[in-house]
């Protein structure tokens, strides 16, 4: 044989090595909330992300995963943008998308036109996107805002002695949710929501609102999170706001009770709900907060993972167990991995999930409390666990179908 047909057949060789070594990645795309009003929300949740690729590695039998990262700033179209990209010129195969209320119906609808392909919620939260026409390639393992608030309205009724409270909230889907779950419980045990006032994301000016905010309420309940949250807070204490407080899941984790200044002082003493609580003792939980604090300096991360940190690691957790479970195989428009993400249990931080029909999670609810750990930090601490909470709230499916879905004025304040 010459020379050249040696050369030929070894750069043949090197070819075909080559390609069956690219055949063996898998590639993840994932999104988060990396600009506007929540991105240090999306921030914390990639570092949730890669605290579960540092513990769970990126290899599934022979085949290497592979991440690709893109923003959004947690508006629909943003999101949907972002996926079309990872799905388009990326070319992944698998979505860990998305962050946000909002941007989770959108992606939810969107999974529809690639049934070949699979989503795996990273951290978004609206109760229609799983309730409501689900997505069979769609798979939410974390819960959704009503279940999160989940003990807050008894606990504020039957141990705060709370009868009267107004509400605070951003104008969009996740937190019509929380809203949602908060009223049906409180209304529930005979407290009345006597004020609901919605603001835009990115709202800077608070002031028409904390003018407007009732007197005679035991409570104001706010559904804010990230730079909205901060704002309400300075602008609250400037005005000489001094009424009790009660918060939504992401106004009273790590990404606001870590904020500079002192604003988020005036939170001590607030009740809330949440799908963690930064003091539960469960060794499960504190095996991922020393995993989340190794991984980065202290000045590059929270004292404890907030909740979208959290979800992002349950989230990646879920998605390549699963894919361990098939030895990575993604044949038959993925079939086999889709029905082995539909059965799998996961052991979260949080606790316990697994999936009902609709590829929703069913989990571990906390209510908490903001304390100061007396050197200044802010943590939430656990009041109640509540396990084993359902998308329907422990409701009768038929009953909880004809309350409606989320919105400004919906629920009703009654009992159902």
């Amino acid at each position: 044989m010459s020379k050249c047909s040696v050369g030929l057949l070894a750069l043949s060789s090197l070819f075909l090595s080559t390609a069956a070594f690219a055949q063996e990645k898998i590639k993840v795309g994932v999104t988060a909330t990396l600009e506007g009003t929540y991105t240090v929300l999306g921030e914390d949740g990639m570092r949730g992300h890669q605290t579960a690729l540092n513990v769970l590695g990126k290899k599934v039998g022979d085949k290497e995963l592979e991440f690709i990262v893109a923003s959004t700033d947690a508006t629909p179209d943003s999101a949907v943008r972002a996926v079309r990209k990872l799905i388009e010129q990326d070319k992944v195969q698998i979505l860990l998308s998305p962050l946000s209320g909002d941007e989770g119906i959108a992606v939810k609808n969107f999974a529809k036109t690639h049934p070949e392909l699979t989503f795996i919620n990273a951290a978004s939260g609206a109760q229609e996107t799983t309730y409501v026409d689900p997505a069979p390639n769609f798979f939410r393992y974390n819960m959704d805002g009503a279940q999160w608030q989940v003990g807050l309205g008894k606990y504020a009724y039957e141990e705060k002695k709370y009868r009267k409270i107004a509400t605070v909230g951003e104008d969009y889907s996740f937190i019509y949710t929380q809203v949602f779950g908060l009223v049906l419980e409180f209304c529930g045990a005979g407290g009345q929501v006597t004020n609901r006032q919605w603001v835009p994301l990115g709202t800077k000016d608070f002031a028409s609102v904390i003018a407007a905010l009732p007197d005679d309420v035991d409570a104001i309940y706010l559904g804010l999170g990230g730079a909205d949250a901060v704002n309400f807070l300075n602008q609250y204490q400037q005005a000489g706001g001094k009424a009790h407080l009660m918060g939504g899941s992401i106004m009273i984790d790590q990404t606001i009770l870590s904020s500079k200044g002192n604003a988020k002082n005036a939170l001590v003493g607030t009740i809330a709900a949440s799908g963690q609580a930064d003091t539960w003792e469960d060794p499960g939980w504190q095996k991922f907060v020393k995993a989340y604090q190794d991984a980065f300096p202290p000045n590059k991360r929270f004292p404890s993972p907030s909740l979208l940190a959290t979800n992002y690691y349950g989230s990646t957790m879920a998605l390549i167990l699963a894919l361990r479970a098939v030895n990575g195989d993604l044949s038959n428009n993925q079939a086999k991995y889709k029905e082995a993400l539909a059965k799998i249990e996961i052991d979260a931080p949080n606790g316990k999930i697994k999936l009902d029909a609709n590829r929703q999670a069913i989990g571990t609810n906390f209510v908490t409390e903001v304390v100061d750990d007396g050197k200044g930090a802010l943590f939430s601490k656990v009041v109640k666990v509540i396990p084993n909470v359902n998308q329907t709230l422990g409701y009768d499916p038929a009953v909880f179908s004809k309350i409606g879905l989320p919105s400004r004025t919906v629920p009703e304040c009654k009992k159902y």
